[in-house]
């Protein structure tokens, strides 16, 4: 079998390439908030960047050819989100990619035709409830949704919605009464819907959604029972491509620094005890991207299992040896990588503790040897 991108997806990574290469790590608007350790809080998305991969059509990647976007698949989305993880960009576009091939799935001809052609040209940004009220369940548990006449009453918490304050419409998992699985279109602001403001480890504007009898219009809810199991693989194999784009570039400083920086007459990189770290790093990052393909070409819970427990401690060590090799240069403020591991450490957080995934995997496996 032939594993090499296609032509569509390599054109698609080096147009995100170019937009996220001009991203500074520490490119935050209008900081209204106290200081947190990744630096002052955003207040809102990065919206020229927004603007200018709806232009560029980075937007539209998963988007039906119908609906004005260029209908790629989960392995191009993750492609463009490894080029952002490496900005790190402040944008949905993990979110909102993975909403629109949700819908690019299971939505009907009147949601898709109201919500795609807008993702396509960003003037409609998604995020997605993906952590329960707690961070520890699955998401739909969160959330009760009952039918009543032309609507469905949602009520529940979802916690660490990313970006829930200034996005459009939340995708929020929940579950009916008979156990089905669904997945509503929430606007933030509607009715029932309130917004405890949080924030994240990397700096970036957080809430908790809060749902009392909020009533969503029964055309703005896919009740089919993959769909929301489908958002949240989709989340899943993202994030870890998020992680990916930060280790790489994370690595690459490391790289350059040691290889410039000289101690008794010396450049760093030619010790061993700092080139044996650095190569252990570079088989961590070259396991986070076998797993990822893996992943996202499948979009199997067990792939994604191994892909999670491989970012989750990939991001982590990646980060901590660059901390380490830096020195001083890692904890000073004006440098960069100090911005970066805020970053990897918010990427661990979401992925999830890797002893959850390989107890997950052992299910798995016990479950198909029977």
């Amino acid at each position: 079998m032939d594993f090499t991108f296609t032509e569509e997806q390599q054109a698609a990574r080096e147009i995100a390439r170019t937009v996220f290469s001009d991203v500074a790590p520490d490119s935050v608007p209008s900081p209204q908030h106290p200081p947190v350790p990744g630096g002052p809080v955003a207040e809102d998305f990065d919206r020229p960047l927004w603007q200018r991969l709806a232009t560029t059509g980075v937007l539209g990647l998963p988007v039906p050819e119908s609906y004005g976007g260029a209908g790629l698949d989960a392995l191009t989305l993750c492609l463009a989100l490894r080029e952002a993880g490496g900005g790190p960009a402040r944008v949905p576009l993990l979110e909102t990619g993975a909403a629109a091939l949700t819908l690019a799935t299971y939505a009907d001809e009147r949601l898709g035709a109201a919500l795609l052609p807008r993702i396509a040209d960003g003037t409609l940004a998604v995020t997605a409830a993906a952590h329960g009220s707690t961070g520890h369940e699955a998401p739909e548990r969160a959330v009760e949704a009952r039918r009543s006449g032309d609507s469905w009453v949602l009520d529940g918490i979802q916690t660490a919605v990313p970006w829930a304050p200034v996005c459009d419409l939340v995708a929020v998992p929940a579950h009916t009464p008979g156990d089905g699985p669904v997945l509503a279109f929430v606007a933030p602001s509607g009715p029932g819907v309130t917004l405890a403001e949080q924030v994240s480890t990397n700096g970036e504007r957080y809430a908790a959604l809060r749902l009392g009898s909020a009533a969503v219009p029964a055309g703005d809810v896919l009740d089919h029972p993959e769909a929301a199991g489908l958002l949240q693989r989709l989340l899943a194999t993202g994030t870890c491509a998020l992680a990916l784009g930060l280790g790489t570039r994370v690595l690459e400083m490391t790289s350059r620094y040691v290889s410039e920086r000289e101690q008794f007459g010396h450049p760093l990189a030619t010790f061993q005890a700092v080139a044996v770290q650095a190569a252990d790093r570079y088989v961590d990052l070259r396991a986070m991207e076998a797993t990822l393909w893996q992943a996202a070409w499948r979009l199997a819970p067990a792939d994604i299992a191994v892909a999670k427990i491989w970012a989750s401690e990939g991001v982590r060590r990646v980060a901590q040896t660059a901390q380490h090799l830096h020195g001083g240069a890692g904890a000073d403020t004006d440098y960069a990588l100090h911005r970066y591991h805020a970053w990897a450490k918010q990427l661990e957080l979401a992925v999830g503790p890797p002893s959850a995934y390989e107890e997950a995997l052992g299910d798995l496996l016990a479950a198909q040897l029977g």
